[in-house]
C-alpha cells in the first residue's frame, strides 16, 4: 500500500485505513520483532467520529431465477434462514439482476429457472414473503423493463407486494439501465428516454399500489445517471442504487488484483456520498461481489476473496453508502457463482463459503459510530479500521501480505482497560476450506458461535498483537 498523508478531506470522507509516515513522531513497540514480524502502529481517535454504520448494511443479492427455485427462499428452508440470521438479524435482500428484465410473473404458473425465461408465480413469491419474515430482512424487487410492459409491471408488483408487505422496502424499475443501449433498447439510449419511461411505469404502478415505494436508477458504471436520478426523482425515492464489480471474469482476474486498490472505486464512492447528502438520499450498492460473470475461480471461492469482502465493506461503510448487496447464488448465466457467500447445489442450501465469514466479521465488528484510525503501516498492504459503541471500541486489522506477519501496537485516546482479539483465518489464500472466524466454523445448521478469544497483553503504550501474514483480526478495546 503507498504511503499516504493524512489531512483533513480524507478524514470527513472516511477514507479507511489513513497511512501516514509521521515522520519523527512515529511510536513503535519497544519489544523485540521476530524475523519476518513488522512493527505497525493503529491510533484510533474515538473522539473523532465520521458517522453511524446502518444497521441494515448488511445485504445479499439474487437474481430473480433464484426465487424460482422452489423453497430455496422460503421460511421452511431453516438452514438458510439461520445462515441469514447469523449475518445479521437486520439487512436487506435484493432480487433482480439481469434475469430480471426477462422474467414474467404467472399467478399459478409452473416456474423456470432460467436466465431469459425465468418465471415465477404466486407460491414462490408467498415463499419469499415467509423467508423474509424468518430472517426480519426487507426487500429490494427488480421489475422488468428490459422486455416486459407496464401493465406486467403493474401485476408484478401487486403480487410481490401482496406477498411481502411491510418488508418490502422498494421496486427498482429495469437492471442496469445505463447500459440499455444496444441491449434492451437502440443504441444511445439515453438518460432522458429512461425517465421518461420510469415514470410512466411508475405512474402505473402507483394507480394500483399508491404508496409504492421506489429506489434506483441501479446503474451499472454510469456515476451521472444516479446524479441526474437524483435530481429528477429526489422528492420520491427511498434510496439510491448502483453496481460494482472489481472487473470481469479473465485471465488477469486475481487476488493480487483484489488486494490493489481500484482507482475507479473511489471516485464512483465519493461521487455517490456527494449526491447522497446534496440530496438526503441514502446510497446503496445493491449488487457487486469480485468479478463479474459468476466470479473467477480459484479466487472468487477462496479465503483471500474473504479478506476482500472484510476491507471492501469496510471501504463501502467509510463512504456513507447505507448498506451492500453481496451477490450470491445462481447468475444471469445459469450456473452457481464462485463468489457465492452461501453455497447452493441445484438449489440445495451447502454450507457457508469464504466470503462468508468475511461478511460476518465485518458484521461482528461494525457497530454504533465509525471513528477515525490514522495507520503507520509504511509500504505493507494492511488496512484498520474502527467503530466505537459506548465504552467499546472495535478495531478491524486487515494484513493482505503474503509473507510479511505485523506486531501492531494499538493506542486511542483513552486508557484500555481490556483488550482481547478474535481471528479471521484460513489455510492459505487459495484455500476453499478449513476458514475460522473466533476459531469457530459456521455448523451445518447454519449456527456460528466463537470458542477462542485471545487476551492481548496491554501496557502503557496500548495493546499489542500479532496479525499474521493472509489474515485479520477484529481487536475489541474496553475502556
Amino acid at each position: 500500500m503507498a504511503t499516504r498523508a493524512v489531512n483533513r478531506r480524507d478524514a470527513i470522507r472516511g477514507a479507511v485505513s489513513l497511512v501516514s509516515c509521521w515522520a519523527g513522531n512515529a511510536i513503535l513497540p519497544s519489544t523485540i520483532l521476530a524475523e519476518g514480524e513488522q512493527p505497525v502502529q493503529v491510533k484510533v481517535d474515538e473522539d473523532h467520529l465520521l458517522g453511524p454504520i446502518s444497521a441494515d448494511f448488511m445485504g445479499l443479492g439474487y437474481e430473480v431465477s433464484s426465487v424460482a427455485n422452489p423453497g430455496l427462499l422460503s421460511g421452511s428452508n431453516h438452514v438458510y434462514v439461520q445462515l441469514i440470521r447469523t449475518l445479521s438479524r437486520n439487512g436487506v435482500i435484493r432480487v433482480g439482476g439481469a434475469t430480471s428484465d426477462y422474467a414474467r410473473y404467472s399467478t399459478e404458473g409452473k416456474l423456470v429457472s432460467s436466465p431469459k425465461s425465468t418465471v415465477i408465480n404466486k407460491q414462490c413469491l408467498k415463499d419469499l414473503g415467509s423467508f423474509l419474515d424468518a430472517t426480519g430482512w426487507r426487500l429490494i424487487w427488480g421489475l422488468n423493463l428490459g422486455q416486459g410492459s407496464q401493465s406486467e409491471a403493474v401485476e408484478e408488483a401487486r403480487a410481490v407486494s401482496a406477498a411481502v408487505g411491510m418488508k418490502l422496502l422498494a421496486f427498482e424499475i429495469g437492471n442496469e439501465v445505463d447500459i440499455f443501449g444496444g441491449r434492451h433498447r437502440q443504441k444511445g439510449y439515453s438518460f432522458d428516454d429512461y425517465l421518461g419511461e420510469y415514470r410512466n411505469y411508475k405512474s402505473a404502478i402507483r394507480a394500483a399500489l399508491p404508496n409504492a415505494p421506489f429506489a434506483g436508477p441501479d446503474a451499472a458504471i454510469r456515476n451521472e445517471w444516479v446524479s441526474q436520478f437524483a435530481a429528477a426523482e429526489g422528492r420520491d425515492l427511498r434510496l439510491l442504487t448502483e453496481h460494482y464489480y472489481r472487473a470481469g471474469q479473465n485471465a488477469s482476474s486475481s487476488l493480487e488484483m483484489l488486494f490493489r486498490p481500484d482507482p475507479k472505486l473511489a471516485p464512483m464512492l465519493q461521487t455517490l456520498q456527494s449526491t447522497s447528502s446534496s440530496s438526503k438520499l441514502p446510497f446503496r450498492i445493491c449488487e457487486t461481489n469480485s468479478f463479474s460473470g459468476g466470479g473467477k475461480p480459484g479466487v472468487s471461492d477462496t479465503f483471500g476473496a474473504a479478506l476482500w469482502v472484510l476491507d471492501y465493506m469496510w471501504t463501502l461503510a467509510s463512504f456513507d453508502a447505507s448498506g451492500v448487496n453481496m451477490e450470491t447464488g445462481v447468475n444471469h448465466l445459469g450456473f452457481i457463482s464462485s463468489y457465492s457467500p452461501i453455497g447452493e447445489s441445484q438449489g440445495a442450501t451447502v454450507s457457508a463459503t469464504p466470503e462468508y465469514y468475511g461478511m460476518l466479521a465485518f458484521s461482528r465488528a461494525s457497530g454504533g459510530q465509525r471513528a477515525l484510525v490514522r495507520t503507520v503501516a509504511g509500504e505493507l498492504n494492511l488496512s484498520a479500521y474502527a467503530a466505537v459503541d459506548g465504552h467499546k471500541i472495535q478495531v478491524t486489522v486487515i494484513n493482505k501480505e503474503r509473507t510479511t506477519s505485523c506486531k501492531v501496537s494499538l493506542t486511542c485516546n483513552a486508557r484500555i482497560a481490556k483488550a482481547s482479539a478474535m481471528r479471521l483465518s484460513g489455510p492459505s489464500f487459495e484455500s476453499k476450506v478449513g476458514v475460522t472466524l473466533g476459531g469457530s466454523q459456521v455448523s451445518a445448521d447454519g449456527r456460528w458461535k466463537p470458542h477462542e478469544e485471545e487476551r492481548l497483553t496491554i501496557s502503557a503504550k496500548g495493546a499489542e498483537l500479532i496479525v499474521p501474514s493472509g489474515s485479520a483480526a477484529v481487536v475489541t478495546l474496553r475502556l
